[in-house]
């Protein structure tokens, strides 16, 4: 994975909740892949069908709050989300986004709009929407959390690395 994502905004409020892009009323008997047509319909109805590979995520307080369900990223994944960026996450779910290598930004996303091109590097700790002169510094992850979003979540992580150990 890049250090550097660009990606089109696809902007959503605050406190939205797992349940709303992996909605429980489509399980069980349905696949990730069905649920993810269907992701965040109950609070932006056409927001799956206008999404496309590559699009970021940006959102309000509370990203991700309500459950520790690990199919919220799966789902994300068969969206196509690049990146999440919100003002603040639930931290299972931050947490989750690492374990299955989805980087999330948090920091202000006030005059942020929806369709902007938005640009986003890990390693720097950047978030840039350059036609609206934002540019906002957010905290460098680890090289160890930077290291598994790499390769795509903790699991392949270890996989490749199974000796791995923190310095």
């Amino acid at each position: 994975m890049e250090s550097r994502i660009k990606g089109r905004v696809r902007l959503l409020g605050d406190n939205v909740n797992t349940d709303t892009n992996c909605s429980s009323k489509y399980l069980p008997g349905k696949d990730n892949a069905y649920v993810a047509q269907h992701a965040f319909e109950k609070i932006a109805p056409s927001f799956a069908a206008n999404f496309k590979a590559g699009d970021v995520i940006v959102a309000g307080k509370n990203f991700g709050i309500n459950s520790s369900r690990e199919q919220a990223v799966h789902v994300m994944h068969l969206m196509g989300v690049a990146a999440i960026v919100s003002h603040s996450f639930g931290r299972q779910f931050f947490r989750n986004t690492i374990n299955n290598g989805l980087p999330a930004f948090e920091c202000a996303i006030d005059g942020i709009v929806e369709g902007d091109e938005i640009e986003l590097d890990l390693a720097a700790g950047t978030v840039k929407v350059t036609a609206r002169g934002i540019a906002r510094t957010v905290p460098v992850l680890p090289p160890a959390v930077r290291a598994i979003l790499a390769e795509g979540g903790l699991i392949k992580f270890l996989q490749k690395y199974p000796d791995w150990k923190v310095a």
